[in-house]
């Protein structure tokens, strides 16, 4: 397998565009494993509800965008690394069909 680096800095807030081209939301966390000197990401958190998430404020947040009648617009998704195409790493791209993603709670 071939080991790719990217800054995750320069990762994070990207837009993620699903394999159909439409926009899924923006890349808000990254889930690694530390295995020995390494860390090995299992899984990017993606949408409005990853950005709460990150701000650990996940159950304010969702209030907030009920307040606002976003409560069916506001989501997020867990996108296993192997379902995100990096090799453009400005322009990260789904490898799947949203709807075979997890959603966020």
């Amino acid at each position: 397998m071939k080991k790719q680096e990217i800054n995750l800095e320069l990762l994070m807030g990207a837009r993620v565009v699903g394999a159909t081209g439409k926009p899924v939301g923006r890349l808000q966390e990254v889930v690694a494993e530390i295995k020995g000197s390494e860390y090995l990401i299992e899984e990017y958190h993606v949408g409005t509800y990853a950005l709460f998430e990150r701000l650990s404020v996940s159950s304010i947040g969702r209030e907030v965008l009920k307040l606002f009648g976003a409560q069916r617009r506001g989501h997020g998704y867990r996108v296993p690394w192997a379902k995100l195409d990096l090799s453009d790493p400005v322009r990260p791209r789904l490898k799947c069909l949203v709807s075979e993603l997890e959603r966020l709670p």
